[in-house]
């Protein structure tokens, strides 16, 4: 059966749409659910056009079989009304473009509303998170990795909360980055409402996200639901100063689930938001000094997403796009064309294997750079 457009196009939203929207707020529906009823019919057009009997069989209760026969389209139509608005998408969990990470967790969200750039949803993340009421190193410090991680070519995830996630956004911003905000709310409101200009901000770049449809408001029961998608997002997630029960190593908790790299920063045994982050690492967690022992961790695996995401013909096409920085285009003068091991280049260049690891990340993220077996890099060749 063809995969139905879930993308809004001029300011209009697919007709088949509605009925994606009015399965999703059906009560009793949530994304395993929705998913099941996807895999049995197909379609949720087809979902409204079975009978009782069917859905019965499907142990649907009946308070979602009634609201099924006669959906909410007054809610709906809100839903369509948000989506007419310049910069505001959906993506449905069969469309192409939908973050192919986050289709791979056990129940990822059927819908996401994105205000900014649904591209960026492709992009190659690391989650920050950490506590609502950090010190101001603990501040400095997310700020600081944000901003490093992303000039390295990353978009930098978080949850848009207090604290630690807005440190992580800004730092992004600071450096011209992308970063990408989960509320946990409808996407037509901002929590804290302290972060609207923030959310702006991140729109013009990056995307704001939310799983839930228009006039949610935030509820504690919704942060672990949107904390599953900050970590479903990303290749790994980092933590900065996080107390003992802190919302943070539930995301950390999430990503270990999921299969993602958990990252935390240590800290003095004295310090009550140091406690979350010690423990982690007493779990398993890498312990986390600079940005390259994260860069160092996620290589192999960002290179994996690039090679699936983007077709050899198109890579090549964008390796003339060298980056304008004197250092960057230095060593790739001083890579050169031939498969070249980092203590050769260390060498050639007179930088550290630290630097030398998170700069040819970064080209390999651009396409200007190709990594062979056994740690050799090489630039990439001109398309004929």
């Amino acid at each position: 059966m063809p995969k139905p457009s879930a993308s809004k196009c001029g300011g209009t939203v697919d007709g088949a749409l509605k009925y994606w929207l009015a399965l999703y707020r059906t009560p009793g529906i949530g994304s395993r659910r929705f998913a099941a009823l996807l895999a049995h019919f197909g379609s949720p057009q087809a979902v409204f056009q079975a009978g009782p009997e069917q859905l019965r069989a499907l142990r649907i209760g009946a308070e979602s079989i009634a609201a099924i026969q006669t959906p909410d389209w007054h809610a709906v139509g809100q839903d369509r009304d948000w989506l007419s608005l310049p910069g505001h998408h959906l993506l449905t969990i069969q469309d192409p473009d939908y973050p192919p990470l986050l289709r791979e967790i056990p129940d990822p969200p059927p819908l996401l509303f994105i205000d900014g750039h649904p591209e960026a949803l492709q992009s190659v993340q690391i989650g920050i998170v950490g506590s609502r009421n950090p010190t101001a190193v603990g501040r400095e410090t997310a700020h600081a990795f944000a901003r490093k991680l992303a000039e390295s070519g990353l978009t930098i995830t978080s949850g848009l909360a207090r604290g630690i996630d807005a440190a992580a956004h800004r730092g992004v911003l600071a450096g011209a980055g992308e970063t990408v905000a989960v509320t946990g709310c409808g996407p037509d409101r901002i929590y804290p409402a302290a972060h609207r200009e923030l959310a702006r901000e991140i729109a013009q770049s990056g995307a704001v996200i939310s799983e839930f449809p228009i006039g949610t408001p935030p509820s504690a029961s919704n942060f672990p639901r949107r904390n599953r998608i900050v970590s479903g997002l990303s290749l790994g997630v980092l933590v900065v100063e996080a107390a003992e029960r802190s919302g943070a190593l539930i995301t950390a908790r999430l990503a270990g689930e999921q299969g993602r790299e958990v990252f935390a920063i240590p800290g003095s045994i004295h310090s009550p938001l140091a406690r979350g982050c010690n423990r982690l690492i007493r779990d398993g967690a890498k312990l986390v000094q600079t940005e390259t022992d994260i860069l160092e961790e996620i290589a192999a695996q960002a290179r994996g997403l690039l090679r699936e995401a983007t077709a050899p013909e198109t890579r090549a096409e964008n390796s003339d796009e060298e980056p304008p920085d004197p250092e960057y285009q230095s060593l790739l003068e001083a890579l050169g064309y031939e498969p070249t091991p980092i203590d050769i280049l260390v060498e050639r260049t007179g930088l550290t294997a630290d630097m030398l690891s998170s700069m040819l990340l970064r080209l390999e993220l651009q396409g200007a750079v190709a990594c062979a077996a056994g740690g050799v890099y090489s630039r990439c060749t001109q398309r004929k």
